[in-house]
């Protein structure tokens, strides 16, 4: 048994408080500090060993991240590089590909975004229409990608493109590690949410280039890469097994946060218009129907012991998923879709029993910082504004990450053997299907 398998979760919580009590600095840069962090292990303990991590449990993981909040450091830089981008490089990666991508991911210095769906292929990600066409030692890209969340802050993306039209779809794809910063190549437009908030984008690539040694898992084995990348989306996102977000500070170079004052963000962090704002929505909304009255609604009250059933099953069931990997013994099947499901459903009955336990003010919601003061301050609930916008957000998780009908699918097929819808999809070659108009 390794050292790592024998520390006990308060173990870990004493050793990571041990270290930030000689090593955190409010006074260095963001960078620095990540710097600092990463080199430690404790920006990313679940990685491997040899990946800038300490081959941690998930659940050892939320620990650090809980016990660098609760110390009032800095935690680790957010987004879609520590959640997906370095585990499958480091899953899928060459030694040179870790050794030139991973650094820059657990340090901070370049933002990911996911370069994924297209307008015609979204829950049939296979279909997607993105064509890369090799020149020489590179590849020439060209196609349009949609709801790429961060595209507006990243550095680079993880991109999936058709590179052989003439085999079965899924054979066709490849994953690259992709520069946005091409210019007039790259074009970044930002999607208006209902919310009032722009977090999705859409991303036209006309004539950019990718370099041939960018390709991750080898060329035509595109598919592969990217359930890994999917099924690291599905944990990350599913409930109980915590949440990708790191501090307040944002990653990469194109938001400037990495030559500020660390301790500047320690205080600043903003869930909105992400999974993360719901993560205290059950104390939220318990309160709340105290101060109004509404905790003393049978159906109110029954509703949120519910929605603390489901989130009490969704944290033992991610205990249970490490018990069994700390024994060595599978994974429970399909446990990444189970937890993405769960998440779903916990949203929807949060955001259906914030707009009772709200009523009427349920009914406004404010669009931009200033409106949301002048909201605020006419009602007198700053609360309100929060479960407003998690209720027009929650459609949101679950259709990102594949949406729920897919999770479905997936349980079905691969996890109970239930037939597949018949098609002709893996045999056909890409260029002979027919296409969305």
């Amino acid at each position: 048994m390794t050292d790592t398998a024998r520390r006990t979760g308060e173990d870990v919580t004493t050793e990571v408080t041990a270290w930030l009590e000689e090593n955190w600095d409010p006074d260095l840069s963001v960078g620095d500090w990540w710097e600092r962090l990463a080199y430690s292990g404790w920006a990313v303990p679940t990685w491997p060993e040899d990946s800038f991590g300490k081959g941690m449990s998930r659940g050892d993981g939320v620990r650090v991240s809980q016990a660098i909040a609760e110390f009032g450091a800095l935690g680790p830089p957010g987004g879609l590089g520590l959640l997906l981008a370095g585990p499958t490089i480091y899953t899928h990666g060459t030694d040179e590909q870790k050794q030139r991508y991973l650094p820059d991911i657990v340090t901070g210095q370049k933002a990911w975004c996911q370069l994924f769906s297209e307008p015609g292929a979204g829950s049939d990600l296979a279909g997607l229409q993105t064509r890369a066409i090799k020149d020489g030692e590179e590849w020439v890209i060209n196609g349009q990608k949609v709801w790429t969340s961060g595209g507006q802050a990243a550095d680079l993306g993880m991109l999936l493109a058709r590179t052989d039209a003439d085999v079965p779809k899924h054979s066709g794809i490849s994953y690259f590690a992709f520069d946005m910063h091409q210019g007039d190549a790259v074009e970044v437009r930002p999607l208006r949410e209902m919310t009032g908030r722009a977090l999705f984008n859409e991303v036209f690539i006309t004539d950019a280039r990718v370099a041939d040694d960018a390709c991750i898992g080898g060329v035509n084995k595109g598919w592969a890469v990217a359930n890994t990348t999917l099924a690291f989306e599905r944990a990350g996102l599913g409930a109980g097994g915590g949440n990708a977000a790191g501090g307040a500070a944002v990653p990469g170079t194109v938001m400037g946060n990495l030559t500020k004052r660390a301790g500047d963000f320690v205080t600043r962090r903003d869930r909105s218009g992400s999974t993360g704002m719901f993560a205290n929505a059950e104390k939220l909304l318990v309160e709340l129907a105290k101060g109004n009255g509404k905790i003393t609604e049978p159906t109110v009250r029954q509703d949120l012991m519910e929605l603390h059933t489901l989130n009490e099953i969704a944290r033992m069931t991610n205990l249970r998923s490490k018990a069994l990997k700390a024994s060595g013994a599978a994974d429970i099947p399909g446990i990444g879709n189970i937890a993405k499901l769960s998440m779903s459903r916990i949203l929807r009955l949060s955001r259906d029993l914030g707009l009772r336990i709200l009523g009427p003010l349920g009914t406004l919601h404010a669009y931009t910082p200033d409106d949301r003061k002048v909201l605020d301050e006419a009602t007198g609930n700053p609360f309100a504004g929060i479960l407003t916008e998690m209720a027009l957000f929650s459609p949101g998780p679950s259709i990102y990450g594949g949406t729920d009908e897919i999770q479905h699918n997936i349980i079905g097929e691969r996890v109970l053997g239930l037939p597949k819808e018949p098609n002709n999809d893996k045999t056909t070659a890409f260029k002979d299907l027919p296409k969305n108009g």
